[in-house]
């Protein structure tokens, strides 16, 4: 009778990872490479607007965390958002730098905003994103590096600006509260 309820436990268990790298019907890897550095995933959720399913946002770092401060206490690291809908680059743009504004201080949103233009200007050569497109955002050497579909679209340097930038997700007014503790394995 033991062995049966082990066997069901582990099975139990064993499902439970298997079906956290699908979120929203995206299939996410549960590592990543960064800069030649393996990362896991941390945790995923769906950034819903006016009941809509914008994207599945996804976190990876160098090793599980579940708390803002410990994410930006290594790097490299990647917020990867797959897209379940067709996003105008504007639309894409507002929400960002939105988020930006919303999470974190002015101060400290006055210290990126020249970063803050380098995201747009690298947003409008993008164009509309499609339903089905990655959009990353990677932490390395110092800089978020954009890419589309696995594609370097631009570099913005400084680690404020990739922490500004993530608090829009992981800080303390996230623009989703249940996306940020998804992101952070909750």
């Amino acid at each position: 009778m033991s062995r049966i309820m082990v066997a069901a436990v582990a099975f139990a268990l064993s499902a439970g990872v298997a079906l956290a790298a699908e979120v929203g019907g995206v299939k996410l890897g549960d590592k990543a490479t960064v800069g030649g550095q393996e990362l896991v995933l941390n945790g995923a959720g769906i950034r819903t607007k006016l009941m809509f399913k914008v994207y599945v946002g996804s976190l990876y770092v160098p090793a599980k965390a579940s708390s803002a401060a410990a994410v930006y206490a290594k790097a490299p690291r990647r917020v990867q958002l797959d897209m379940l809908r067709d996003v105008s680059a504007d639309q894409m743009l507002e929400a960002l730098v939105d988020g930006i504004k919303d999470g974190n201080p002015p101060a400290d949103v006055a210290a990126v905003k020249p970063q803050s233009d380098q995201l747009a200007s690298i947003l409008k050569g993008i164009g509309q994103l499609k339903e089905g497109n990655v959009l990353t955002f990677d932490f390395v050497d110092g800089a978020t590096r954009v890419a589309l579909n696995g594609a370097e679209k631009g570099s913005i340097a400084g680690e404020a600006f990739n922490k500004a930038l993530l608090n829009a997700w992981l800080g303390d007014k996230p623009v989703q509260a249940d996306l940020k503790k998804a992101m952070l394995g909750g």
